[in-house]
Parts: structure tokens; C-alpha cells; sequence
């Protein structure tokens, strides 16, 4: 008892040998019992048997330790019965794997389960009648049933006592095996007529402490005479059997022969004492065949062994032993039991990282218990043996989840039986994202047109971005890079949404200030650390019709007019003058066509569609009238077109004396164009404010008088005259002011100016100013005009 409780108590740390620990505890511990601390005989921390999920791993059998994780120790999961788990076979262990991830590690452990004394020899049958002569010689054998002790060592079976022992006495036999065969030996002659039944008891015990016994009742019945007992051809057979034969399968025969005549020469066969399931799995016939009566399995037992008596008539019996070798078929396939297994992996992880943690185990023997296992090819993957029947998947080269996002891994394992069979598992492997990818435009470079006067906020495009990465590592964002465009910040320009990529027109363009710029845009991904690329956007203002040609020439002046002289001997086609315009805008808004509005004379002049040019298209007659007033129109292409106009006054003479009498009209004419409309508007409002004044002075002074003439009627007071400051009486008659002067001057030369010649660019031009008065002071001679006719002629009136 004492021996039992210290080992109950005691827990034995064997060894830790390259990562590999072992321990020794005793059978039918409680649950819960401590096993040992594998944290520290490991090496390893606590929180990393936390952070790495660790956990017992046993393949297909039965779990019987467990892990505390939080205390780093092995602990007793259920009761542990030794006899139950491994029989007799010595030593008894357990044997597991420790699995950590992140990374993956394996570290064996072993178990050994030692044997306690709970379990009594154990005779299969309570009781055992024999027959024997009683003329059985001293020496004769008969064979007994052996006890059933299922513990081992010590704690087994150790001896046995027969009682009482007068006539007989035990005698026990080693074995090959390591068992004992006993046999119950006649040392004294039977005496029927003296003693007909005899009863004896044997004892089997353990040497346990405390030690335990089992008993068997034998009954002996003497008979009369049976001279010879019966003997085997061979003390042991040797046999073998194909596992997986089928019932009714001759194993071997057996022969034993007996000397004596008649019914005591008989002989039978009875298989001997053995354990229950192995009496069950064979039989044997009266004529000493050794019949197959059950499945055997390879994998369960290799061999048996069958004690067999041969028994006469007489009672008197011999035995022999029956080896049985198991022979192995390759009957079953490679087992794979995944020991542990990363469902993600990042494609940035480094090679010979470990996925998988397998263990591949098949029962068979030999070459069919040889196991190599492979993958699919065209993967970045291998696979390794680790260490036995351990295999490993490691990476084998770089991942790229943008271009393979899941692998579906076949692993496939083959023993090397004839005919091989193999067992397969697929493996199914998500690559997690890694922000490896900078987000990547559409197109190397933007362009990109709106028209000018845009509205502020406009959508002008859209720039597009990818990433090939996933979720958060390909969200984009858009960025406007800080730049100026002419000294003004770009961001004064344009704008581009975050989110979309839209970049809107921050202002309102103008062709003729501005008509291009560049800038820059960031797409940057949501990653971290986050991967950014630029990219370079053009932006071209498309000129819009915005703008009406300008006249150049003739010059159009409020203090002058300008004239354009054609001799009457001017023939068809000559060159009047020029319009001259241009357009700040451009392309088909600045292609500009010049056209004849109105004209004194449309039978006279034309005008060049495309060079503006005004030229006769007859020969100019005494008939044609000295002024003539043309209006040329200048208009753009543009849509909608726009337009001005031009007035151009031309002088039909051929000499300057003569187109003197005409300035005055010229101006006259124009003085009127250009102030006839004010001259309405203010004399209407001059007419209409005069009315309102003069009705309210009508109705104050009527009011006034009526008063006055009440106060003077009813106070009978005297009359006297007042009169208002500056209040005069001419000629005794009316009231007017203080004398106003208006003076008016005009001479009878009035329609004569005074002239000075000046030297100008253009042909026949003549410059009256209406403002100028006198008489006309020659600066040249008369000649001298005449002997120039490129000479302008600038009046002033």
C-alpha cells in the first residue's frame, strides 16, 4: 500500500532530449492530477502558450492528458487504466504532440503510464474436474488452466499453491514467452476403493502489496485402470495466418497419440487457458485441426499463442504450444490527421514559412507501412518530413494574392504496398492582402478641355485610379499636389474630390488671360504605411465667342470725323480705303468677314468679304453725290456670331476746294446722330418737371392770395406794395430780373473754317472739328496742297 501511494504521489520527469519531454505517472490517477510542467521543462513562456493557441494534439486516439494553459502544466484529463490501454505489452506510454502557432511549432511528449497492483489473478474457470485411473503411475501430468493477472512485473502473477497435496503437487514450466505453464503432477498412487473423489484448491497469487489471489476448484474422480496418457508429436507447432482470411480457414494440425486400447486410446483436443478473445478466434476439431473462427488484423495482433491439452478417456492428458504469426496485407490506407493549420497566410511572408502541420501514419508493416506524400504541381509550395510519420507544408517561393488570392492544396500520400493504396486531403489557403501596391492611374497622363466663362464649380473629369491590392490597402483617395499657375496657387483653379476622383473648376476661365496650365494628382491608398503615384493633368481653355470684333481703322473719334476722298476719274475697283479689326478670340470665333450694311450709294462701293477692303465697283460719275456715308459691318464665326460696325465717310471730288462745303453737314449730321437721343430724353424731362413746378407755384400763390386778401379784408388795414430783392421796374411796366446777357456770334464767313494741313498715313483723308471757329489760316500753299493729294486735309469749326 505504501509502495503504491509514493508512486500515486511521486510524478517523474524522465527527459528532455531535443525538444522532446517525458514523464512518468502511475495509473488510475485522479482527474485533475497534476502531470508536469511543460511550460518550464519546454522552456517556454506562459503567454507564449497563450498567444500561440497551444494545444495537445493525439491523432485518432483517445485524449488522456489535457493542458492548462494559463498555468503551463499537463494535467490528468480522465482515469488512465494501463491493462485497459496497452494490455501487456511494456512499456506503456502515451504518446502526443504540443502544436504552437504563430510560428508553428511541435513539440512530442511521451507519457509512461506504470503499473499499480488493481487486479487479482483470475482463474477463466472456477472449477476443473479430471478422471484419472488409479492405475495413473507416479509422474503422470495433468495439465492445469493458467491464472490471468493483467498487470505486469511484480504487480502479476508470481506462483501458485495447491492444497491439500497429498497425491498431487504442482509443477510449473517456463516459456518462450515469459509465461509459466503448470501442470498438476500424480506423486503417490491412487486408490479407488479408498478414496473415490478427491478436492483440491489452487491458489494463484501477485506479488502486489497488498497481495492479491484467485483460486480454482478441482475435482478429481478415480476411475480404474488407464495405463498410458497421451503425447504430442511436438511440444510447440509453428504456424501462420494471412490477416483477413475468412472463417473456417485450416491454421494447422495438431497429433497426439495414446498407447492404450479401446475408449482409453481415445484421444480429444481442448484448446487450454487463454484469454477470452483469442479462445474466440479459433477452434479446434476432434480430429486436432486448428480451425480459423474469427477475423484477425495485422494491426491489432501479430501473433498468437494457444496452449492445446490432448485428454484421454482415462483423464490422462499431455499439452502443447501453438505459435501463430499474423502475416500482414496491405489492407489499409495512409491515415492524415492535420495536427495544425494556418487558414490565411500574408503574401509577404518569407519562404520555408510553415502552413500545414500533418501527421501520416499507416498500420500496416514493412513496405506497406512506408508513406510519402506530394503535392499538386505549379504551386509555391513543398512539402517535407519533418520528422516521423510528421510532415510539414512550407512556402516555397513568393506570393502574390493580386495574382493568386486562394490555393486549393492537394496533398496526397501513397504507402508502398502492392498494390499501393493512398489517401488524399485538400487544403484550402486564403493569401491576406499586404499594401505592396501603389494605386496606379488609368492613363500615364490627363487632358482635359472646358470652355471658357464656365460656372464656378463645374465638373470638368474625372481622374481614375486602381489598386490591385484589397479592402482598406485599395481605398484611394485623391490629392491635389500644391503648385501655382502664374505666381496663383493651383488650388485657386481647380479642386479635386477625395472620394471620386471629379475635379471641379474652382473659378470661372478666361481664354484671353489664361489658356492652359498643369498640375499634379496624388492617388494614395488607405494602407499602412500608405503607397501614393502621381500623375500629370493638362487643362485646355476652349475659347468661346465672348468677345465682338474690334475696329482698327478708320478710327472712330467724338472729336473728329474722318473722311475718305475718291477722285471722280477713279475707275472700277479702285481702293477707297481699308477696314482694319481684329478679335481677341480664336479659331473660327476670330475668322472675321467684313459686310456692306448701308450705304448712300450700294451701287457705288463693295466691300471684301475676307480682307475688308472697300473698293468701286463702277466708274464714279458727276451724278454721284460729293458725301457719301457708308456703314460696314465686321462680323466674327463664331455661334453665336457677334459684330460691329464701322462709319465711314467718303468725299467724291477731285480737289479739296470743293468738298469744303460739305464738312459742315458732315457734322452737322453726326452731331445730330450722336445727341438727338439725349436731347429727347432731356428735354422730355425738363418739359415735365418745368409743368409740375409751374402747377405747384399756380396752386401756392392762388392759395397765398386767398389768404392774404382774408387777413387784409378783415384787419381794414392799408395796402402796401412789397417788393423781393432784385425786383426792378423797367419802363414802369411787368417784372422781370436783374439783366441777363446771352450772346450769339456768327460772321457771314461762318461757313468757313480755318484749315491746317498735316502729313497722315492714309490717302485723302479729311478731319473736321466742329468745335473750332474763325477764319481759315493757310499753313501751306495752295499749290502745295494740290501737288500732294496724300496730304489729309484737317478742319476745325
Amino acid at each position: 500500500m505504501r509502495r503504491q501511494v509514493l508512486l500515486f504521489i511521486s510524478i517523474l520527469f524522465l527527459s528532455s532530449v531535443l525538444g522532446q519531454v517525458s514523464y512518468s505517472i502511475p495509473e488510475e490517477m485522479a482527474t485533475g492530477s497534476l502531470v508536469g510542467n511543460i511550460a518550464q521543462d519546454l522552456g517556454v513562456d506562459v503567454k507564449r502558450l497563450k498567444s500561440g493557441k497551444a494545444r495537445i494534439y493525439t491523432g485518432d486516439s483517445a485524449e488522456y492528458i489535457e493542458l492548462n494553459k494559463e498555468r503551463g502544466v499537463l494535467l490528468v484529463k480522465e482515469k488512465i487504466d494501463r491493462e485497459a490501454l496497452c494490455r501487456q505489452t511494456t512499456p506503456c506510454a502515451l504518446h502526443f504532440q504540443i502544436a504552437l502557432e504563430g510560428p508553428m511549432e511541435l513539440f512530442p511528449i511521451t507519457v509512461e503510464i506504470t503499473d499499480i497492483n488493481d487486479n487479482a489473478p483470475i482463474f477463466q474457470k472456477e472449477e476443473r474436474v479430471f478422471e484419472i485411473s488409479e492405475s495413473a503411475v507416479v509422474g503422470s501430468k495433468f495439465m492445469l488452466e493458467k491464472a490471468i493477472d493483467p498487470d505486469i512485473g511484480l504487480n502479476g502473477l508470481q506462483s501458485y499453491t495447491l492444497k491439500p497435496n497429498d497425491n498431487f503437487m504442482l509443477k510449473l514450466h517456463s516459456q518462450s514467452d515469459g509465461n509459466k505453464k503448470i501442470e498438476m503432477v500424480l506423486q503417490k498412487p491412487l486408490d479407488r476403493e479408498k478414496q473415490e473423489h478427491i478436492s483440491l484448491i489452487v491458489t494463484a497469487v501477485d506479488g502486489g502489496d497488498p497481495q492479491r489471489s484467485g483460486t480454482m476448484q478441482i475435482h478429481v474422480t478415480v476411475l480404474d485402470a488407464n495405463d498410458n496418457a497421451p503425447i504430442f508429436t511436438k511440444s510447440v507447432y509453428k504456424a501462420s495466418v494471412t490477416e483477413n482470411s475468412p472463417r473456417g480457414t485450416l491454421v494447422t494440425k495438431l497429433s497426439a497419440t495414446d498407447a492404450d486400447k479401446g475408449s482409453n486410446g481415445e484421444v480429444t483436443y481442448v484448446i487450454g487457458n487463454t484469454i477470452d478473445s483469442v479462445s474466440k478466434l479459433f477452434n479446434i476439431t476432434d480430429e486436432g485441426e486448428l480451425i480459423l473462427n474469427g477475423p484477425v488484423d495485422f494491426e491489432k495482433d501479430k501473433n498468437y499463442q494457444i496452449d492445446v491439452e490432448a485428454v484421454d478417456r482415462g483423464g490422462l492428458s499431455d499439452s502443447s504450444k501453438v505459435l501463430i504469426d499474423v502475416s500482414d496485407l496491405n489492407d489499409n490506407s495512409p491515415i492524415i490527421n492535420i495536427i495544425s493549420k494556418s487558414n490565411s497566410v500574408p503574401e509577404d511572408c518569407l519562404s520555408n514559412t510553415v502552413i500545414v502541420m500533418m501527421s501520416v501514419s499507416d498500420p500496416d508493416s514493412e513496405k506497406n507501412g512506408l508513406v510519402q506524400c506530394v503535392i499538386n504541381n505549379s504551386i509555391p509550395f513543398t512539402i517535407k518530413s519533418t520528422s516521423t510519420n510528421v510532415y510539414s507544408l512550407l512556402t516555397d517561393s513568393d506570393l502574390d494574392r493580386e495574382r493568386v488570392s486562394e490555393y486549393n492544396i492537394t496533398v496526397t500520400c501513397s504507402d508502398e504496398g502492392a498494390p499501393s493504396l493512398s489517401s488524399s486531403v485538400i487544403l484550402t489557403l486564403q493569401i491576406s492582402d499586404v499594401n505592396d501596391n501603389a494605386p496606379v492611374f488609368e492613363k500615364s497622363s490627363y487632358e482635359a478641355h472646358i470652355v471658357e466663362n464656365n460656372t464656378p464649380g463645374l465638373s470638368v473629369f474625372t481622374v481614375k485610379a486602381r489598386d490591385a491590392d484589397w479592402n482598406q490597402n485599395a481605398r484611394v483617395s485623391y490629392i491635389l499636389e500644391d503648385s501655382s499657375v502664374n505666381g496663383v496657387p493651383v488650388s485657386s483653379y481647380v479642386s479635386v474630390s477625395a472620394d471620386s476622383g471629379v475635379i471641379h473648376a474652382v473659378r470661372s476661365f478666361d481664354y484671353e488671360q489664361i489658356k492652359d496650365f498643369q498640375f499634379r494628382v496624388r492617388a494614395q491608398d488607405g494602407g499602412s504605411p500608405p503607397l501614393s503615384s502621381n500623375v500629370n493633368v493638362k487643362i485646355l481653355i476652349q475659347d468661346q465667342n465672348d468677345n465682338a470684333p474690334q475696329v482698327l481703322y478708320p478710327v472712330q473719334t467724338g472729336g473728329s470725323l474722318v473722311a475718305e476722298m475718291v477722285p471722280r476719274s477713279a475707275e472700277v475697283g479702285y481702293l477707297v480705303t481699308k477696314v482694319v479689326a481684329v478679335d481677341v478670340d480664336s479659331g473660327q470665333n476670330a475668322w472675321l468677314s467684313y459686310k456692306l450694311q448701308k450705304a448712300t450709294d450700294r451701287a457705288l462701293f463693295e466691300v471684301g468679304l475676307q480682307n475688308g477692303e472697300i473698293r468701286t465697283i463702277r466708274q464714279v460719275t458727276d451724278k454721284d453725290a460729293v458725301k457719301q456715308r457708308l456703314t460696314v459691318v465686321v462680323e466674327d464665326n463664331g455661334q453665336p456670331s457677334r459684330s460691329a460696325t464701322v462709319n465711314i465717310n467718303v468725299v467724291v471730288a477731285d480737289s479739296f476746294p470743293e468738298v469744303l462745303s460739305e464738312f459742315t453737314d458732315f457734322t452737322q449730321d453726326k452731331e445730330y446722330n450722336d445727341n438727338l437721343t439725349f436731347y429727347l430724353v432731356l428735354a422730355l424731362a425738363v418739359v415735365s418737371f418745368l409743368f409740375i413746378t409751374c402747377l405747384v407755384v399756380i396752386i401756392s400763390v392762388k392759395i397765398y392770395r386767398w389768404r392774404r386778401s382774408r387777413i387784409l379784408y378783415q384787419s381794414n388795414l392799408p395796402v402796401i406794395p412789397y417788393y423781393p430783392p432784385r425786383y426792378s421796374d423797367t419802363l414802369g411796366t411787368g417784372t422781370l430780373p436783374h439783366v441777363y446777357n446771352y450772346e450769339v456770334c456768327r460772321t457771314t464767313d461762318s461757313r468757313k473754317s480755318d484749315c491746317k494741313f498735316g502729313r497722315a498715313g492714309s490717302q485723302n483723308v479729311l478731319i473736321m472739328d466742329p468745335s473750332s471757329t474763325g477764319t481759315m489760316q493757310r499753313i501751306q500753299s495752295d499749290k502745295s496742297i494740290l501737288d500732294e493729294p496724300d496730304s489729309p486735309l484737317e478742319c476745325f469749326l
